[in-house]
């Protein structure tokens, strides 16, 4: 029998065995405050990484350690090869798009997106040519001249990446930057975001607290909890195989099912089922959606439960559904509109839908 412990990553190399940056075991304390604690993680060239956690896990710290505002309080930093946590931001190859986009109010958009090259004093020819490519990669040509003033805020964001990739950095760290818009553009720019870093190449970092921002954009989600990493996975496993009961329930909505494992039987109140774990205490995570009303699926083996639906809310397609269980168990369930009747219900779910996750210690 195996263990219900889940084993997390905390690196990942690319698929040509090299990271672009690598996160070696990186802490950072402000006085007594500890931020982060021993983080370790690889970022693959052309992946799009996001940090993902609540407010406090130390996401925007991390970040700025890696762009060289923040100096960690032990750990390195290595880029291509090279040593980096040394380096003054203006030496690392990356740029920052931050949270308030930063546009010099005073400028046109041309004038924002080109300032870094005047600075560096690159000829006049390449400024004018690398701003072009930069304004059309980010469809901001037709208000070049444009003032900050006078564009959206959708636009103002697409100026700042702009700005950023004119430099052509190997990593581009975003700090939130889709929080100030309004739901509708919010879930635009999430979708042209991806578009542009799959179209540029480059490795992106996103900082987000948002959890759909982050399972819709994401190749792999970092997730942070009080300066830890939780665990590092895709969207997809993150989801389905979470690691710790935290994950689990940051990461969407589940039940969860606390019992005992004795002889290949796992029991959670009046439910059973069989598993192949050791003997003792044990969590499962049990999504909403894998619920079903009985006999809705034809499944070889079935956990049922009987139940009374108290409480029902609609979201257009689907509706989430409270059913008071025996000894006190509430189960969330999510079906399509229309499909569960009211008052007493018979449900089912095959053991296979419930994921064994480790407890989640509080932490300080």
């Amino acid at each position: 029998m195996t263990s219900p412990t889940i084993s997390v990553p905390a690196t990942t190399e690319s698929a040509s065995g090299s990271p672009l940056l690598s996160i070696r075991n990186v802490a950072k304390n402000f006085g007594h405050n500890v931020v982060l604690r021993d983080i370790s993680l690889d970022i693959a060239p052309g992946e799009f990484l996001s940090i993902l956690g609540e407010s406090g896990s130390g996401k925007t710290t991390l970040l700025r350690i890696i762009a060289g505002f923040e100096t960690a309080s032990s750990g390195e930093l290595w880029m291509a090869g090279a040593r980096i946590d040394h380096q003054p931001p203006y030496r690392r190859p990356v740029n920052t798009v931050f949270q308030n986009y930063a546009l010099f109010p005073h400028l046109s958009v041309e004038e924002n997106v080109g300032y870094g090259l005047r600075v560096a004093r690159r000829p006049a020819a390449e400024i004018v040519q690398r701003v072009s490519e930069a304004l059309d990669k980010v469809k901001m040509t037709a208000h070049a001249k444009k003032k900050p003033s006078k564009i959206s805020g959708g636009q103002q964001q697409r100026v700042a990446l702009a700005r950023a990739l004119v430099n052509r950095p190997q990593l581009l760290l975003l700090d939130e930057p889709l929080s100030a818009l309004d739901a509708n553009l919010r879930r635009q720019m999430q979708l042209e975001l991806k578009s542009l870093q799959r179209e540029v190449g480059i490795a992106f970092v996103f900082v987000t607290h948002d959890q759909e921002e982050a399972m819709v954009m994401s190749d792999r989600i970092a997730l942070l909890r009080s300066g830890e990493l939780e665990q590092v996975a895709t969207p997809r496993e993150i989801y389905s195989r979470p690691a710790t009961a935290y994950v689990a329930q940051f990461l969407g909505q589940t039940n969860l099912l606390k019992g005992e494992v004795r002889s290949g039987l796992a029991r959670c109140g009046a439910l059973s089922w069989p598993v192949s774990l050791r003997d003792g205490p044990a969590i499962f995570s049990l999504r909403p959606e894998h619920l079903r009303l009985e006999g809705a699926e034809d499944l070889p083996f079935a956990v049922q439960i009987r139940g009374r639906v108290i409480h029902q809310a609609f979201h257009g397609p689907t509706e989430s559904i409270r059913v008071q269980c025996g000894d006190g168990l509430v189960l969330l369930m999510r079906a399509p509109s229309g499909h569960v009747p009211n008052g007493e219900v018979s449900l089912e779910f095959s053991p296979a839908d419930a994921i064994p996750v480790r407890e989640s210690p509080e932490r300080i």
